[in-house]
């Protein structure tokens, strides 16, 4: 049985609106996500026993059954244990790029890598449809990450519309290295000061999904209009989490002053971006940064939007 290496792309928002609360106790969201070239590289071999085994070249990423890749990997042994049983466990490894609890989908991805790898491995010729729905079960953020590109979200985040794909557009990433931000911190601080916006009956919960299908944003991708999208821009989690971390707020803020396209705090932070239309206006930002905040703390990427999300590497 052959092994697998699989490309997981990291992913960012570049609209995030809370719209209401959820009878499963999660928020119901409206989201634009988009992948980004900085991905992890996640490698499947079969390993001759009934066991998964995770490694990471990353000190911080679990390798025990809290780990979600591993968590993917034993839920396609519950799901499909015919194939399990015929082709065993499998070794998984990660080598790490995307940044440790970076507000990027960084362990989402891993194990949307794992889905499709397993797919593969024991030849079980799912759907892309089939793989996103064993992903809903394990995060919100997995079924994006398997299909990628650019894609409207809604319910918990797993419910896509894809879009045309943006392609030609650049990003610069930083993330202060020992800073995280709690995601459900980030939203339970949101529904304790916001929750009187929130809507409650169902036909305006459909209403706002609708705005965003048909609004500014998404007509802005359709034109591939890469200063509109950076108007448009839009992120409710920063109404909690700039004021908590101020040194989130002041990248937030310098991001968004050096790029003509405007920049903003990805997910629940703490990663912010700044968007680019060319290769050398994002080093020109990188650079900028690097020198406004000389800290060796804080840790920089320049990425490029990209139009898939698992993608496996052809030998």
């Amino acid at each position: 049985m052959r092994p697998y290496t699989l490309i997981a792309p990291a992913k960012i928002n570049l609209y995030l609106e809370i719209i209401g609360d959820r009878p499963d106790g999660y928020h119901e969201l409206v989201m634009v996500m988009q992948s980004v070239s900085l991905a992890d590289v996640v490698q499947l071999r079969a390993n001759g026993t009934d066991r998964f085994r995770v490694s990471c070249d990353h000190p911080q990423v679990p390798t025990d059954a809290s780990n979600l890749a591993y968590r993917a990997a034993k839920q396609m042994a519950e799901q499909f244990p015919e194939a399990f049983r015929r082709f065993g466990g499998a070794d998984l490894s990660i080598q790490k790029h995307i940044p440790v609890g970076a507000g990027l989908a960084g362990g989402s991805t891993d194990a949307a890598a794992v889905l499709v790898g397993l797919d593969l491995m024991w030849n079980l010729g799912l759907t892309q449809e089939e793989i996103q729905e064993l992903g809903a079960q394990l995060g919100s953020d997995v079924p994006f990450c398997v299909t990628g590109g650019t894609a409207i979200a809604t319910g918990r985040g797993e419910q896509l519309s894809p879009l045309p794909p943006l392609d030609r557009l650049y990003v610069v990433l930083a993330k202060y290295r020992s800073l995280s931000v709690s995601t459900p911190w980030a939203y339970q601080a949101y529904r304790q000061q916001f929750s009187q916006t929130y809507v409650r009956d169902d036909h305006s919960l459909e209403g706002r999904r609708q705005r965003v299908h048909s609004g500014p944003m998404v007509t802005a991708i359709s034109h591939q209009d890469g200063e509109a999208i950076g108007k448009l821009l839009h992120n409710d989690l920063e109404k909690v989490v700039l004021p908590a971390y101020p040194p989130v707020k002041q990248l937030r803020q310098a991001m968004a002053d050096l790029s003509k396209l405007g920049g903003m705090m990805s997910g629940s932070g703490p990663t912010v971006f700044a968007l680019a239309e060319t290769p050398a206006e994002a080093a020109n930002i990188h650079q900028a940064i690097r020198t406004r905040f000389a800290d060796p703390d804080l840790e920089i990427w320049t990425a490029q939007f990209c139009a898939t999300g698992i993608k496996p590497v052809e030998s």
